[in-house]
């Protein structure tokens, strides 16, 4: 029997993707169990001289048209309009070249950093949608180490203007759709 674990804080995204992966449990272990039979009925004509084997392989795929940010878009929709918060924060570019596509997401991902001290300040009620766009932007990037010939040609976070944060947050969308696009 397959179970779910509750979190305590996560975004409502986060709860309808394990869902999603329990039913991609489900179909696994029935496509497993119809695999076996399926062999072993087959074994049984290969050993009487009358069949071919078929041997199966699950590779777990990707929801067509899936995007790795579609969480951190879910998220950034909800505070969008947020009158609590009111801070300018250096903003990247987006059309920045292809090679500078990665610093330029960490630049969104460290100001989100400015904005959840300003949420926690004035005690935003967005708070912890903003953490979880920290959160699954920081779990996104985590694993990718940068290139630093690439690091040295893009500008550090620190050279872009500020900007209010209706613009960031219009520029933060735009990027993130255009990274899912690709």
């Amino acid at each position: 029997m397959l179970g779910t674990a509750r979190p305590i804080q996560n975004s409502t995204g986060a709860l309808s993707r394990l869902e999603t992966q329990k039913i991609h449990l489900r179909s696994i272990c029935l496509q497993y169990q119809l695999c076996l039979l399926l062999n072993s009925h087959f074994f049984y004509l290969l050993k009487h001289g009358m069949g071919l084997i078929i041997l199966c392989a699950y590779v777990p795929k990707t929801e067509a048209g899936h995007c790795k940010w579609a969480e951190v878009l879910k998220d950034l929709e909800k505070i969008k309009t947020s009158k609590d918060i009111d801070v300018s924060l250096y903003t990247a570019n987006t059309d920045e070249d292809e090679e500078c596509q990665e610093p330029v997401m960490r630049c969104f991902f460290l100001e989100t950093e400015v904005i959840i001290q300003e949420c926690r300040i004035k005690n935003c009620s967005e708070t912890q949608d903003v953490v979880n766009i920290w959160k699954n932007g920081n779990a996104s990037l985590e694993n990718k180490k940068l290139n630093s010939t690439t690091s040295a040609k893009c500008k550090e976070c620190e050279e872009y203007e500020e900007k209010s944060f209706t613009e960031f947050i219009q520029s933060f969308e735009k990027v993130m759709q255009r990274d899912c696009k690709h």
